[in-house]
């Protein structure tokens, strides 16, 4: 789904008074067609290049030119790490310079797209710059950079781009604080409740031994003084919402100039038992629930950062969506999840179940799901109750012929013919082997999860294996040729190889579908030292040979 954002036109003047964080942000510095500093670039050497012309640059003596061929949003990606101070305030902008309508620029950041902002595709040939200001709640690794749109109605070929003075800068550095957890909105199943604080530029401490010290009270009760950051622990909280109100004041209890002040609520929330899925699925919304039986994870979505998983039972099935990271164990596909704690939500349609804690480890894993197997008439009748479930039907005719593409919806039906009842078989896992797969051309078997989209049953085939007939384009086929190892990895370096010497491009996705690395290799070594352990996604490509591949970090 795309988040539309109102566009913020900003005239930035210089920005002498604060230092800019982004490495390279004025793409001054190459290294063998790469901008230095940029640990996530989605484009080739040939489509991401370095420009002099003086006419397309605002600042230095280059910029980037940036050639967008693909409306897969995802891989348009050039992007950073940066690091941010808690309590502090900054202005993140970036120049751009459009040369048609096709598609449009925006300022990435990792905080769940929040606060972006878009150019405005409108304003061609010449410079605009986008911005928007940021306050960073804690000291947090921030992941800054830029991704390009298409504009469907638009959309022909492709659209060429000039970018240029990336900044971030740091405009303040006043006291400030802020809470850590819970986060502000948080749904709790526990009655104890530990308040966990940042404090920025300022000491806390007794009187004459610091700047000043805390206020805070609980749902409007009564004021209590703070000398310490330690955390606020709360016990016996009834059921319900609450509201936690914090304010830093000089020794004498005065408030400062500018107020530093924050807030934090959450809700303690009755704990409902379920002990299927089915009896989950028929709960009421925005209700908190426990699953005490057990589950199996069918699929992991990792082209996205919401850390979704698909479970079912023997009753049914439903999507776990986790974007804020609660259900943090690391699961694996055919893994058993027991005593499950959750919101029940919706969107667009689909029944969704938000972790509210974590689950230390599986329950049972290696298990093997098979599809149950429904006609297409049954699905047309009864879609709700296959949501999210691995289903297969059988003898059902795709409507066009080529390849499959991501984001793409294919009309199925049992006999081909105009008038005839039809379902959506929807491509929407874009990381896996079925983009690029040809579409069968005769009666087939699909395989994949129950979807729907605003009232609109779809099935959603994972794997190119998922559909009868399916067959891999003959790059895909070449690209069984790549070999990683060692795997799992413990010396800090990976081999690629393949039946190729052409350049190896290799993407690196976590559990959570969160683009850690991307490189092009020259010499088929990459340098993974840095990752955690853990199980990591390589997506792999050489010319049009593109494959995924699991990699263990140890």
């Amino acid at each position: 789904m795309k988040k539309l954002y109102f566009l913020t036109f900003l005239l930035v003047a210089s920005m002498s008074y604060g230092q800019n964080l982004v490495s390279n942000g004025g793409f001054e510095n190459w290294t063998d067609g790469v901008p230095d500093g940029y640990t996530t670039i989605d484009f080739s050497t040939d489509d991401l290049t370095e420009n002099t012309n003086t006419n397309f640059i605002t600042e230095g003596s280059s910029s980037a030119s940036v050639n967008v061929l693909t409306q897969s949003q995802g891989n348009t990606d050039i992007r950073q790490t940066v690091s941010l101070t808690g309590g502090s305030t900054y202005t993140m902008s970036l120049d751009v310079y459009a040369t048609n309508n096709e598609a449009r620029a925006r300022i990435f950041n990792g905080n769940d797209f929040n606060l972006s902002v878009y150019s405005d595709e409108t304003l061609l040939n010449q410079w605009q710059t986008i911005s928007f200001e940021y306050t960073a709640s804690s000291d947090e690794d921030f992941d800054y950079g830029m991704r390009f749109y298409d504009i469907s109605a638009n959309w022909v070929s492709g659209s060429l781009f000039y970018v240029d003075n990336f900044q971030i800068i740091e405009t303040s550095s006043s006291p400030a604080i802020s809470v850590v957890s819970p986060v502000d909105g948080a749904t709790l199943t526990t009655t104890a409740v530990d308040i966990e604080l940042s404090v920025q530029n300022f000491a806390v401490a007794a009187e004459g031994n610091g700047d000043g010290y805390i206020e805070y009270s609980v749902d409007g009760g009564t004021t209590i003084d703070k000398f310490d950051l330690d955390n606020i622990s709360l016990s016996d909280l009834s059921e319900g919402a609450h509201t936690v109100n914090l304010e830093l004041v000089d020794d004498n209890g005065n408030a400062l100039d500018p107020a530093a002040t924050t807030s934090v609520s959450f809700t303690i929330a009755t704990v409902n038992q379920v002990a299927t899925v089915s009896d989950l699925r028929a709960g009421t919304i925005g209700e908190v629930y426990e699953l005490s039986g057990e589950a199996i994870i069918t699929y992991i979505v990792t082209d996205n950062g919401r850390n979704q998983k698909y479970i079912q039972d023997a009753t049914a099935g439903i999507l776990i969506d986790d974007q804020s990271g609660v259900l943090s164990t690391t699961f694996n596909i055919g893994d058993g999840i027991s005593g499950l704690q959750g919101q029940l939500n919706e969107f667009n349609g689909i029944l969704q179940f938000t972790p509210v804690a974590n689950v230390a480890s599986a329950s049972s894993t290696g298990t093997t799901i098979t599809p149950e197997v429904i006609s297409l008439a049954d699905f047309l009748a009864n879609g709700e109750t296959y949501e999210s479930e691995l289903i297969k039907i059988d003898n059902v005719i795709f409507d066009v012929t080529g390849q499959f593409e991501d984001n793409t919806n294919y009309n199925l039906s049992a006999t081909g013919l105009p008038g005839d009842p039809t379902t959506i078989a929807r491509v929407t896992f874009g990381d896996e082997d079925l983009v690029g797969a040809s579409i069968p051309t005769t009666a087939s078997s699909v395989i994949g999860l129950g979807g729907e989209f605003n009232g609109e049953y779809q099935i959603l085939p994972r794997y190119a294996s998922d559909v009868e007939g399916a067959t891999l384009a003959i790059n895909d086929l070449n690209a069984a040729n790549f070999e990683i190892y060692p795997n799992p990895v413990s010396n800090g370096f990976v081999n690629i190889t393949s039946s190729s010497n052409d350049a190896i491009t290799v993407s690196v996705f976590d559990i959570l579908g969160k683009n850690v690395i991307t490189k092009t290799l020259n010499a088929n070594r990459l340098n993974v030292s840095a990752l955690q352990t853990g199980v990591y996604i390589l997506k792999i490509s050489q010319n049009d040979a593109i494959t995924t591949k699991k990699l263990v970090v140890k």
